[in-house]
C-alpha cells in the first residue's frame, strides 16, 4: 500500500485478541471447539423441529429461525479469526471489512427483531389464548420473520452507507479482531463527529429501546402468570425465563458496545468477543436445556438415526 494524499486504503490490519504466539495457541482450539458445538447444535435444533410434528407450533417455528440466524451469525467473524490465529498475515481487504461490518449488524439486528416477534407470540399465548390460532397463524408468523429480516437489513444498510462513504487514507490498523463501526469510523480522514452521532441514533438507541421493550413485555407476562394463571405458571414461566436470559445475553454486551460510540470503552475486545463468538453458542444451550419437548425429540431423532444406521449395516 502506498502512502500519500491521493492514495486510499485498500486493506485493514486486524490486531486481534492477542499478539503473542502463546495466546494464539490457546485461542485457536477454543474457537475450533466453538465451531464443533454451535454449528451441530443449531443444525440439530432445526432438523429436530422440522422432523417432529409435535413441534409444529409458532414458538418452535421462531426457534428454528433463531437457530438459522445463529448459524449465519457464526460465519461472519469466527472464520477470519481462525485464519488470523493460524497465520501472521492479519490483513482484511477493504471490501471484506465493509462486508463484515454490514452482515454483523444485519444479522444482529435481525435477531433482536426476531426476539421481539417471539415476545409477541408468548404474549398472545398467555394473555389471549382463545385468539391464539387467529393472531399467531402461519401467515402472521412468516410475516413476522420476514419483518425481522427486513428490519435487520435496513439497520445494517444504514450503518454500511454511513461508513462506506467516508474517505480512508491511513492509518489502517483496526484494534480489534473484526471490523466494527467504532474502530473503522475513527480511521476516516475527516471529522466524523456527525457520523458518530448518526451511528449512535441508529445503533445505540435502537438496541436500548428494543432491550427495554423486551424486558417490560416479559416482566408483564411473568406478573400476569403469577397472579392469574397458577396452573400453567410453571411451564409458561420457564419459557419466558429462557427468552429473558437470551435477551440479556444478547442485549447487555451490545448496549455496552454501542451506546457510547464517542468514547474508548474498557475491555471492548472481551465484550465484543462474548457478543460475536460466545453468544451464538448460548441459544441452543439455553433453549435445549430448558425445553423438555426439544430434548425428548432430539433423543428420539438420534435413536432413530442410530437404529437406521445399525439396520443398514
Amino acid at each position: 500500500m502506498e502512502w500519500g494524499n491521493s492514495t486510499t486504503v485498500t486493506e485493514f490490519i486486524l490486531l486481534g485478541l492477542g499478539q503473542t504466539p502463546d495466546v494464539q495457541l490457546i485461542l485457536l482450539p477454543l474457537f475450533l471447539l466453538f465451531y464443533a458445538i454451535v454449528l451441530p447444535g443449531n443444525v440439530l435444533i432445526i432438523v429436530t423441529i422440522r422432523s417432529d410434528p409435535q413441534l409444529d407450533s409458532p414458538m418452535y417455528f421462531f426457534l428454528a429461525n433463531l437457530a438459522f440466524l445463529d448459524i449465519c451469525y457464526c460465519f461472519i467473524t469466527p472464520p477470519k479469526m481462525l485464519a488470523d490465529l493460524s497465520s501472521k498475515n492479519k490483513a482484511i481487504s477493504y471490501g471484506g471489512c465493509m462486508s463484515q461490518l454490514f452482515f454483523l449488524h444485519f444479522l444482529g439486528a435481525g435477531e433482536a427483531f426476531l426476539l421481539m416477534a417471539m415476545a409477541y407470540d408468548r404474549y398472545v399465548a398467555i394473555c389471549r389464548p382463545l385468539h391464539y390460532s387467529v393472531l399467531v397463524n402461519k401467515r402472521i408468523c412468516c410475516l413476522l420473520v420476514a419483518g425481522a429480516w427486513t428490519g435487520g437489513f435496513i439497520h445494517g444498510i444504514i450503518l454500511f452507507a454511513l461508513i462506506i462513504q467516508l474517505p480512508y487514507c491511513g492509518p489502517n490498523v483496526v484494534d480489534n479482531f473484526f471490523c466494527d463501526v467504532q474502530q473503522v469510523v475513527t480511521l476516516a480522514c475527516m471529522d466524523t463527529h456527525k457520523v458518530k452521532l448518526l451511528i449512535f441514533f441508529n445503533n445505540g438507541v435502537v438496541i436500548l429501546m428494543a432491550f427495554i421493550l423486551l424486558v417490560i413485555s416479559y416482566t408483564i407476562l411473568l406478573i400476569r402468570l403469577w397472579i392469574h394463571s397458577p396452573k400453567g405458571r410453571s411451564k409458561a414461566a420457564s419459557t419466558c425465563i429462557s427468552h429473558i436470559i437470551v435477551v440479556f445475553i444478547m442485549s447487555c454486551p451490545a448496549i455496552y458496545l454501542y451506546t457510547l460510540p464517542l468514547q474508548t470503552i474498557p475491555m471492548e475486545k472481551m465484550v465484543a468477543f462474548f457478543h460475536t463468538v460466545i453468544f451464538p453458542l448460548m441459544n441452543p444451550m439455553i433453549y435445549t436445556l430448558r425445553n423438555k419437548k426439544i430434548k425428548n425429540s432430539m433423543r428420539n431423532l438420534v435413536k432413530r438415526h442410530l437404529l437406521f444406521v445399525g439396520e443398514s449395516k
